[in-house]
C-alpha cells in the first residue's frame, strides 16, 4: 500500500519525536512517502498530486487545518467532482488523521483518541483490519469543510486568534475564551443584524446576526468539554445551522451558558436551528468574517453551502 504522510511542523503539539515514531510505525505497514507543509494551502496541492499519482492512503500529522487541506486535496483530485459521491469515496485514497494540533476536533469526532500515540495505534489496527468509515463533508462555495463553518462572530474570533498566534501566542482554550470576550465587546457589530438564510421550499430567515454551520457534533471543544451548537449534527446527514438573531448582552450570555452545558439542546427566541439541510445560502448586508474548520478565510457577503454525502473514507 502506497501512502503519503503530510506533516505540519508548525502544528501546536507536533514534534520531531512523535513525527519520527509515527514514521517508523507506518513504514512497518505501508510504502511511505513523507512531505512537510511549507505554507498555508500547501497540503492541498501535496495531497491532490499524490491522489492523482495513485497513492492509496493519506496520513496527516497536524491540526484541523491540515486535515481540512488534505480533504480539499482529495476531492480536488477527483475529476468527476462530488457527483455520485459514494462511488467517488470508494475510489479516492483513504484518509488517516493523527492529532497534532491544539483542539483536533475532526480526529475526536471520528472516535480517535486525543493522544497522538494512542490514535496511531488505533489507525494501525484499522489498517490491518481494513476498517474505514465513510463520511460526508460540507462545501462553502468552492471550499470543503469537515466539521464546522461560521459566518459572523465565531469567524471573527478565529481571525482574532490567528492574529494572536502570528504574534507568538500559543493556541489554547484560554486564548479562545479571551479572544471571544474581547471580540464581542470591542469590535463585533452587535446592533445591526443583516444576514439572511435562504433554502429551497422555505421562507427566508431574516435578520440573523451570526451563523454556525455544523457537519458533525460537537461543534468544538474547550479542553475536554464538548461544545454543541446542534447536538443532532452528524457526518451521516446533511448540515445543521444555528442562526443567532441578536447579539445583545443578556441573550448572548444565555446562549453561551447553553453552549457550555455539553449536550444540552440550544433553545430560545434569540436562535434559529435548522437540521439536516443539503443546500442553503447565507447573504449578509455587509461582508462578514468566514471560517471553515477553524481557519479564517476572509470576509464574504454571500456563501452557498452544500452537503456532500459519503465523500471520503476515514481510517479509524
Amino acid at each position: 500500500m502506497r501512502a503519503l504522510l503530510v506533516v505540519n511542523p508548525k502544528a501546536t503539539t507536533t514534534s520531531e519525536y512523535n513525527r519520527d515514531l509515527l514514521i517508523r510505525a507506518l513504514r512497518g505497514t505501508v510504502d511511505l512517502r513523507l512531505e512537510y507543509t511549507m505554507r498555508r494551502g500547501h497540503a492541498v496541492s501535496l495531497v491532490r498530486d499524490a491522489a492523482r499519482d495513485g497513492v492509496d492512503l493519506v496520513v496527516t500529522l497536524g491540526g484541523d487545518g491540515t486535515v481540512n487541506e488534505a480533504v480539499n486535496g482529495l476531492l480536488a483530485a477527483d475529476p468527476a467532482g462530488t457527483e455520485g459521491a459514494a462511488y467517488g469515496a470508494a475510489r479516492r485514497p483513504r484518509l488517516a488523521v493523527v492529532p497534532g494540533g491544539s483542539t483536533n476536533v475532526f480526529a475526536r469526532a471520528v472516535g480517535l483518541p486525543r493522544d497522538w500515540a494512542e490514535a496511531t495505534q488505533v489507525i494501525l489496527g484499522a489498517l490491518r483490519d481494513d476498517r474505514t468509515r465513510t463520511i460526508g463533508v460540507g462545501r462553502a462555495d468552492d471550499r470543503y469543510f469537515t466539521f464546522c463553518a461560521g459566518l459572523g462572530l465565531d469567524a471573527e474570533v478565529v481571525r482574532r486568534v490567528e492574529r494572536a498566534r502570528l504574534k507568538g501566542r500559543v493556541s489554547t482554550s484560554g486564548l479562545y475564551i479571551r479572544s471571544a470576550v474581547a471580540q464581542y465587546f470591542t469590535e463585533t457589530d452587535r446592533k445591526t443584524p443583516g444576514m439572511t438564510l435562504s433554502r429551497s421550499g422555505f421562507p427566508d430567515e431574516l435578520g440573523l446576526a451570526s451563523a454556525i454551520v455544523q457537519n458533525t457534533a460537537p461543534w468544538t471543544y474547550l479542553g475536554e468539554r464538548e461544545i454543541h451548537a446542534s447536538v443532532d449534527a452528524s457526518f451521516d446527514t446533511g448540515l445543521d445551522v444555528l442562526g443567532i438573531k441578536v447579539l445583545r448582552v443578556p441573550s448572548t450570555a444565555r446562549l453561551a451558558s447553553q453552549l457550555l452545558r455539553g449536550r444540552a439542546r440550544i433553545s430560545g427566541k434569540q436562535v434559529m436551528i435548522v437540521h439536516d439541510v443539503y443546500s442553503f445560502v447565507l447573504r449578509a448586508e455587509r461582508p462578514m468574517a468566514l471560517q471553515l474548520d477553524g481557519d479564517y478565510l476572509g470576509e464574504r457577503g454571500k456563501v452557498e453551502f452544500v452537503a456532500v454525502p459519503e465523500a471520503i473514507r476515514v481510517v479509524c
